[in-house]
């Protein structure tokens, strides 16, 4: 059985989709459970903010957890796209509300977007990797209010860059981070994007995913970012296959923010 938590709608800016359809595509591929994880990213400076309307966000998550509660189970989850200067905003709403699953992401620097690329402009490759990695380990320093963390090697994606730099020219950082999580009790998720983004390996990598495991780390959720029907638990044989092989024994679910281990 898979369990895809990461999942958006109409809910999301960049969605179109209603919660319904992804319910039915969930339903139809035999999920056993699924999170939605809708968009939240505040001061961004390319685009207004990306907020949600609480109330009716849950309301809705409710009344399909009633309709559907004999076919599948709906949880409720948010992505927070977390800067330095937001990190009081998101910890206030990450415990205003029931939330059972919350994804820590980082999708902008001082204010830019990384999807628009002007970040990336006045630096160099290793540079934008470098302050990108960096930022993440600050955020997480300060804020637990988080289940997991997003694709956590997301910087990748963007930049218009021939080619991806190795991961271990940054691998002192990122064993940070990954030490943080742990010791704070958190996870990270493997992301399925990787294969709408045509990059050309996991997200995060197989050196992450790999580095995280050796350190310990235990509490691993998987999740399609998907936006569309189409797109919801992509390529999840193949993951579940490949985190078992690197000696993973159980993926995650959360209930009400604690986590859930299911044998792989």
């Amino acid at each position: 059985m898979f369990y895809d938590y990461h999942m958006h709608s109409s809910f999301s800016n960049d969605s179109k989709t209603d919660m319904e359809d992804m319910i039915k595509k969930s339903i139809d591929l035999g999920l056993k459970e699924i999170c939605f994880t809708d968009h939240v990213d505040y001061d961004l400076d390319a685009d207004d903010d990306w907020g949600i309307d609480y109330n009716k966000y849950f309301d809705k998550i409710s009344f399909f957890q009633n309709k559907y509660s004999d076919k599948i189970s709906i949880k409720q989850g948010i992505e927070f796209g977390l800067q330095e200067q937001i990190i009081d905003r998101c910890s206030k709403e990450a415990n205003m509300y029931p939330f059972d699953f919350i994804i820590c992401s980082m999708h902008a620097i001082n204010r830019s977007d990384l999807y628009f690329g002007n970040f990336f402009k006045d630096k160099t490759q290793h540079e934008a990797y470098e302050i990108y990695f960096t930022k993440l380990y600050n955020i997480i320093k300060n804020y637990k209010d988080y289940s997991v963390l997003g694709h956590l090697d997301l910087v990748k994606r963007y930049g218009n860059y021939d080619k991806l730099l190795d991961d271990k020219l940054f691998s002192d950082i990122i064993e940070a981070i990954l030490k943080q999580a742990i010791h704070d009790g958190k996870g990270i998720e493997i992301n399925t994007s990787c294969y709408r983004y045509n990059l050309p390996d996991l997200t995060p990598s197989r050196y992450i995913l790999n580095m995280y495991k050796d350190l310990g780390g235990e509490i691993i959720t998987t999740g399609s970012d998907s936006h569309n029907p189409s797109q919801v638990s992509y390529q999840f044989d193949y993951i579940y296959s490949y985190l078992k092989d690197i000696g993973f024994e159980y993926v995650c679910k959360f209930n009400k923010m604690n986590p859930e281990f299911i044998k792989i």
